[in-house]
């Protein structure tokens, strides 16, 4: 078996700032939930429960709110800890042709990758300038419902843009005036089992709903391939 191969001492601050940054939002997807569901589970067995329960309740009020375009913040959007996520990689978006921000899209992100960082640095951050280079549209990258039911977790994740996958919710973004743009992983779960280095398989045949909700109002599909995506992780 081969041993782990370890960084050198001497890395620049930068580069150290860029692993952690990395670090963090893997284990983020990782380990956040679970840390905060437990968390919510010890408020309400403590001290802690009438808040916790309040929070609670209003969750089964906000339910809705993963498939109704989520609750995106500028703020957690622009943190500088994303432009050192970006500039491990690095994560660069490139514009082909100007989108009128009077219309909704179907942006088809492919491959998924494993953890799809490209989807996620491009469009649940501001670190490569989504929003100079489309002024006037405002991203939402659909994901798995899951995750919307882990308490505290979900709120952190629809700061970022994360909306629910499901066909209502999507729905929901195109059915509006304009100015919203729905970034969907074609391949989904499926895909990302396959995402090793060399490998570049479309999971889509199976796989086309929102192709039909695109064509009942009218959506523009936009292809979007991430280059470099399944080398990032062997698996």
């Amino acid at each position: 078996m081969a041993l782990p191969e370890f960084a050198p001492l001497r890395l620049p601050l930068r580069r150290r700032l860029q692993t952690l940054a990395v670090l963090q939002w893997v284990c983020s997807f990782l380990l956040l939930g679970q840390l905060c569901t437990l968390l919510f589970v010890l408020a309400l067995r403590g001290p802690l429960w009438l808040p916790a329960l309040l929070y609670g309740l209003w969750l089964l009020a906000d339910r809705d709110t993963p498939r109704r375009g989520g609750r995106p913040s500028a703020w957690v959007r622009a943190w500088p800890v994303w432009h050192h996520f970006r500039d491990y990689f690095p994560i660069s978006l490139i514009r082909t042709v100007p989108l009128d921000p009077g219309r909704n899209y179907v942006f088809g992100f492919h491959p998924h990758g494993v953890l799809a960082a490209g989807a996620f640095g491009n469009f649940c951050t501001e670190a490569t300038g989504f929003g100079r280079l489309f002024p006037g549209l405002r991203p939402r990258l659909l994901t798995l419902p899951c995750w919307f039911r882990l308490p505290l977790f979900r709120e952190y994740a629809m700061a970022g843009g994360l909306v629910s996958s499901e066909a209502s919710s999507l729905e929901h973004l195109l059915a509006g005036p304009g100015g919203l743009v729905a970034v969907i992983a074609l391949g989904g779960p499926p895909e990302a089992l396959e995402a090793r280095p060399g490998a570049l398989r479309l999971q889509l045949l199976r796989r086309t709903g929102f192709v039909r909700i695109a064509l009942k109002y009218g959506t523009p599909l936009v292809p979007v391939f991430s280059f470099g995506e399944n080398e990032l992780f062997p698996q």
